[in-house]
């Protein structure tokens, strides 16, 4: 009894273990999340300027560019908002309309994957296997067929080739018996000459001997080794018996047996040594043939097994293509197609805007008093060329310094919020309408000088009047946003991490608009409703 008490105890208190384990667990990967959703960012950049006498604004292009146009003159009157110079445009009316045909081709894409695939095309994949398997198999059996042919392209090569051997073989034969009655009749004697016919009609009986031999093997064997073998050995030993032939035949016409040898004799040596000769020409065509076949066979094999392979490709390409045009469509294809449609649709909204920004209008009412450039020549938005100087009709404008760092996110025509300490309780309205494009120090800090007008003048005011700007640089409407909290930057890539059927999924996002509420832009990599962590 106390033995299963004690066990009891041990088991309860490991059950306790592992639940605080787990609680203890859970509360470590407790993390904040944040859903992926539309909505509105903007930038803004705030300052405080002073209110001081109209002055001549320089104005000039955002982009760097052509001069196509020139709208005005020196000094005629111009009313704010009027176009006063145009830059080329061709180039990017281009690319707009590329992108405006890439962004109908993503939605047709995604229309169609939603869709799925109709009858038709499924019956044309359909029928494009059929056609690919009929080609498999006739290329198969093209194989078959070449493969047949060829070996027996290259067994008619070796039945000539022992034709030949036997044709040899008896060439050689016969040499052997003319040589043996010549030495018989002619040179019994012990001789010089008559060694030298014994020593070469002996050759001539080992040479014959082993193309016998030879042949026999190849006649008695079915591989073809021995046949090649027979054909080198034996074009061998024919070499040996035209060389102790024409030795036999110069002893004849030493002088002590030129007029003893009959010119019947001498004559039979002259045949045999041309049949030798032709003997081994027809060795060496025998050879050539086999060679020859062999070569032929092995390219006709190869370009049949490509036939092969390539049909075996096309079928597997089309049994693909009728999987792929069956299956539904997947999540992962859809998420790519609607992050297309995003980048395209961004890239038009940003083309359209170079192409707005292409135009310069007159930010205020006024007079133009100088015109920096003509028609044809080019200007750079780096340099801040300043165009057309007009001199506003207004009295009064707002003066300010802008840091470095904020300056560049300001556009001629930004909107502007205009707090007066001496009005406060009113907003006034204004709008950005000079950049100046030479840097000033303050502090050993760079600076660039901002004029802003007044939408309405407010009454009373004074020159030097203290104003609170908040300068609206950039906004986007009904954009996915997400917070910044939520973006890491690691080894140069933009990425958020998402909960995804509960797991953790780092995914690399592509962002565009910072706001400066602390919430930003995404062009791609996540989609509306996606849950991401807070960092």
């Amino acid at each position: 009894m106390t033995k299963k008490i004690i066990l009891a105890i041990i088991i309860i208190s490991v059950l306790v273990g592992v639940f605080y384990y787990l609680i203890s667990t859970k509360e470590e990967l407790e993390f904040t999340l944040v859903e992926v959703s539309r909505g509105n960012v903007f930038q803004e950049v705030s300052e405080t300027g002073q209110v001081k006498k109209g002055e001549k604004i320089n104005l000039g292009f955002k982009n760097s560019g052509r001069i196509e146009e020139i709208y005005v003159e020196v000094s005629e009157e111009v009313e704010k908002g009027d176009v006063l110079a145009k830059l080329e445009t061709k180039g990017l009316e281009i690319q707009l309309q590329e992108a405006r045909s890439d962004l109908k081709a993503y939605e047709a894409k995604l229309n169609k994957l939603l869709a799925g695939a109709s009858s038709e095309e499924i019956k044309a994949a359909e029928t494009a296997v059929s056609n690919a398997e009929t080609s498999l198999e006739n290329a198969r059996q093209d194989l078959k067929n070449v493969k047949a042919g060829a070996e027996e392209d290259l067994d008619q090569d070796y039945e000539d080739a022992l034709s030949v051997l036997d044709d040899c073989y008896l060439k050689a034969y016969n040499v052997q018996n003319v040589v043996d009655s010549i030495q018989r009749n002619y040179f019994i004697k012990n001789d010089q000459e008559g060694i030298k016919v014994k020593e070469n009609k002996y050759k001539i009986r080992t040479s014959v001997s082993e193309i016998k031999s030879y042949l026999d093997q190849a006649r008695d064997n079915s591989e073809k080794e021995y046949t090649d073998l027979a054909l080198s050995q034996t074009s061998n030993e024919l070499s040996e018996i035209y060389n102790s032939l024409k030795i036999i035949r110069e002893v004849c016409e030493e002088l002590n047996y030129r007029d003893v040898v009959s010119s019947t004799d001498k004559a039979s040596l002259d045949t045999h040594k041309t049949n030798i000769n032709t003997s081994l020409t027809d060795i060496s065509d025998s050879q050539q043939a086999i060679s020859s076949t062999k070569l032929t066979n092995e390219s006709n094999i190869d370009t049949a097994e490509a036939k092969v392979s390539t049909a075996q490709g096309s079928l597997e390409t089309a049994q693909a293509g009728l999987s792929l045009i069956t299956a539904p469509a997947q999540e992962a294809d859809i998420d790519l197609s609607e992050a297309q449609i995003t980048k395209a649709q961004t890239q038009i909204q940003f083309l359209e805007n170079q192409l707005q920004e292409s135009y310069l209008t007159s930010p205020v009412e006024g007079q133009v008093i100088k015109l920096n450039k003509r028609i044809g020549e080019m200007v750079s938005s780096a340099l801040g060329e300043g165009i057309i100087v007009l001199l506003p009709t207004a009295p009064f404008e707002i003066e300010t310094n802008i840091y470095e760092e904020d300056v560049v996110k300001l556009d001629i025509g930004n909107p502007v919020e205009i707090l007066l300490v001496a009005f406060p309780d009113q907003v006034f309205e204004g709008r950005l309408i000079s950049i100046d494009p030479s840097e000033k120090l303050i502090e050993g800090v760079v600076h660039y000088v901002v004029k802003i007008s007044f939408e309405e003048l407010p009454e009373n005011i004074k020159p030097g009047m203290t104003a609170d700007l908040v300068i609206k640089t950039a906004s986007k409407e009904d954009v996915l946003i997400i917070p910044e909290d939520a973006i890491q930057e690691k080894d140069g890539k933009t990425t958020v991490q998402v909960l995804k059927h509960g797991m953790v999924e780092e995914r690399e996002i592509e962002i565009g608009l910072r706001g400066s509420d602390g919430m930003t832009e995404v062009l791609s990599g996540i989609l509306e409703g996606e849950e991401i962590i807070l960092q």
